[in-house]
């Protein structure tokens, strides 16, 4: 298998979507929190009462659960992120284009969050069990048939590791669907009826 730096043009956007959709979700973050306060501000809503900007702290992981577990979560993101770069580098994945994107915004939302949980964007103003949480600041309000919900908020690295994720299972669908045309085009066309 051709390591990823024997393809130098997918080594150069499997770099640039995962370094540039980290940078862009923590500028995002350190705006966010700079403009609209620690929690506890006001919300600004883009479209009144569905899409607005809200800051909130995330101590766990998706939905907030695991909450005060920042550690785990941070090593557990150091390994997928481990793992994630040796399937690019080593595992094939820099041959196909797809994945090169796929597996970019996943390592981009990766760091994202990891720097929040290393607690590099700590605060002098939060309770020391916050000081290592995830910085959020989208929020989405979700209304169907007189029910409202708030979406727990969230932030660019979210969204990228959601997409990618996304990315990752349509790209199975697809191979396996490419797969089974193979397999029924490989099979012989019937073979001939039996002579009396």
């Amino acid at each position: 298998m051709k390591p990823a730096w024997r393809c130098p043009e997918r080594l150069a956007l499997f770099l640039l979507i995962s370094l540039g959709g980290c940078a862009a979700d923590l500028a995002s973050k350190a705006w966010a929190f700079r403009t609209l306060g620690e929690p506890s501000g006001p919300t600004r809503w883009l479209w009144d009462d569905v899409i607005g900007l809200q800051t909130a702290l995330n101590p766990g992981a998706l939905f907030g659960m695991g909450g005060g577990l920042s550690w785990l979560f941070a090593l557990l993101s150091v390994l997928a992120g481990g793992g994630l770069v040796y399937w690019f580098v080593f595992g094939g994945a820099a041959r196909d284009a797809w994945l090169t994107i796929t597996l970019a915004l996943i390592l981009a939302g990766i760091l994202g969050n990891l720097y929040d949980r290393l607690g590099l964007a700590s605060h002098p103003e939060r309770d020391a069990a916050l000081q290592c949480a995830v910085r959020d600041w989208i929020l989405v309000r979700i209304h169907l048939f007189g029910w409202t919900y708030d979406w727990p908020n969230f932030n660019l690295a979210d969204s990228m590791l959601v997409c990618g994720a996304g990315m990752i299972v349509w790209h199975a669908l697809l191979r396996d669907v490419a797969r089974n045309r193979q397999s029924a085009a490989a099979e012989p066309s019937g073979t001939a009826a039996a002579e009396p």
